[in-house]
């Protein structure tokens, strides 16, 4: 049977109309006014609003590190993902230092595949450069991985300047594109140490190690690299406003930079780690750290300006007890936060009801952008005639208050605990299928795809 959403507010990155969509399978095949309801499953949206899948395009799950392994893996994380209405994750395939690219692919399908409950991709990690791993990247576009990452932080994963150089002008040739965490490693290793070296061990140090401005020195180290090799980039979790004004010197130059923010940027701000509760303050560390609130006012504007593109989650879900083994060392914490489940509600709640952002900007960061920077587009990020009927119903009269004890990530806690929502998701649509309800998931198996992508369109 098809199913026929009538009249509601169809929202796009160029403004909101009132209009039926008429779903037919896994596809969109109408979007009007006034639509047929003969023999359709209708279902009365009035009032609500019609957003395209939200895409996630920067989730760790089933990742081992810190020497452990993240709260979610593939089925409780997209279970996550779908009641907060992300339709579509894209992951980071991590192969470690002396594994080939393939093997990290390998790796990540068989953690993902047959379990998600969205729809799902992979970005490729390369924290190795040789001419080995050279050479598998074709294969890497054959198989529908065209965006990669890489680290200016952590020895694990870093690769230094001249390989990040050799590296971005390999995927500028096949018309890939990276993304970049950014800070400066060898500054923070050495204010770790003093902190150490004091005493000082709490939670509290976390944020004093990683200052806003050895972002913003890491960014514009990473911008001249690729100012040199000629290559577009992507500046992953940006949390500042120094670091976003490094991108728009860039753009001035004529450098192609892309920028990507976190909800936990925008809506928290860095007193939670002076918390004399461990718990309570050790559950918020992630890197780059929460910043001070007045940055919040910069990451806002430049959304509403369009100077940031896309917001995601960087969803890296630890329990409290996987937190605790870093009691009485700040640096022993599992660095990250669960985040995919609340990002829509809060992006709303935050930014559209305040009037911070409007609702085609929200579409934008959302659905839009990540489809188009990340290759999907128009199968996702859009409501129109062809694209996969992924949707997000809002009711913008529907708020509740954000608790842990709801939520289906792993976690077990949430980063925006007692936050009133503004409006909530009533329903999530996955290729036409019914898979949210007002909280609940109303499907017991696994439903999502992986996507393979194409380039870059934005």
């Amino acid at each position: 049977m098809r199913t026929l959403l009538k009249g509601g507010g169809v929202v796009s990155g160029r403004g909101v109309r009132r209009a039926d969509v008429l779903i037919d399978g896994e596809k969109i095949v109408q979007v009007g006014r006034g639509l047929s309801a003969a023999g359709e499953n209708v279902v009365d949206v009035s009032g609500m609003l019609l957003f395209p899948g939200f895409i996630d395009a920067h989730t760790h799950f089933d990742l081992d590190v810190a020497n452990t392994t993240t709260a979610d893996d593939f089925t409780s994380g997209s279970r996550a993902a779908i009641r907060g209405g992300t339709t579509t994750v894209i992951d980071f395939a991590c192969p470690n230092k002396g594994e080939s690219l393939q093997y990290g692919l390998d790796l990540w399908h068989k953690k993902a595949d047959g379990r998600a409950f969205c729809d799902y991709g992979f970005h490729m990690t390369i924290d190795d450069w040789n001419p080995s791993v050279e050479a598998e990247l074709p294969a890497m576009f054959a198989q529908g991985i065209s965006s990669f990452k890489m680290y200016l932080t952590y020895p694990a994963m870093m690769i230094g300047d001249g390989a990040i150089y050799s590296a971005l002008k390999a995927l500028r040739r096949l018309g890939g594109i990276c993304g970049f965490h950014c800070e400066n490693a060898g500054v923070i290793d050495a204010m770790i140490a003093e902190k150490k070296a004091a005493g000082e061990l709490s939670p509290a140090s976390h944020p004093q190690t990683r200052p806003p401005y050895l972002e913003a020195e890491a960014v514009s180290r990473l911008l001249r690299i690729a100012q040199a090799a000629d290559s577009p980039v992507i500046i992953v979790h940006l949390t500042n406003r120094q670091a976003l004004e490094e991108a728009e010197s860039a753009r001035k130059r004529g450098q192609k930079v892309y920028v990507e923010t976190c909800p936990q940027y925008l809506v928290l701000d860095d007193s939670v780690y002076f918390n004399e509760d461990f718990s309570a303050a050790a559950r918020y560390v992630c890197a780059p750290p929460i910043r001070a609130k007045e940055e919040q006012t910069y990451l806002w504007r430049g959304l509403k300006r369009g100077l940031i593109q896309t917001v995601s989650t960087d969803h890296c879900a630890f329990t409290l007890e996987q937190k605790e083994v870093g009691r009485g060392d700040f640096t022993k914490i599992p660095g990250g936060l669960p985040g995919v489940e609340a990002r829509g509600e809060l992006l709303y709640s935050f930014g559209v009801e305040k009037k911070k952002i409007a609702l085609p900007t929200m579409c934008q960061v959302l659905s839009e952008n990540p489809a188009k920077l990340y290759g999907l587009y128009p199968r996702k990020g859009a409501i129109r005639v062809g694209s996969d009927a992924d949707i997000v119903v809002y009711d913008p009269g529907a708020s509740h208050v954000i608790r842990g004890e709801d939520s289906v990530s792993a976690a077990g806690y949430s980063p925006y605990e007692g936050v009133v929502t503004s409006g909530g998701i009533a329903q999530v649509y996955l290729r036409g299928r019914l898979m949210a309800e007002l909280g609940r998931i109303l499907v017991a198996e696994p439903h999502g795809k992986y996507m393979a992508r194409g380039k870059n369109s934005l």
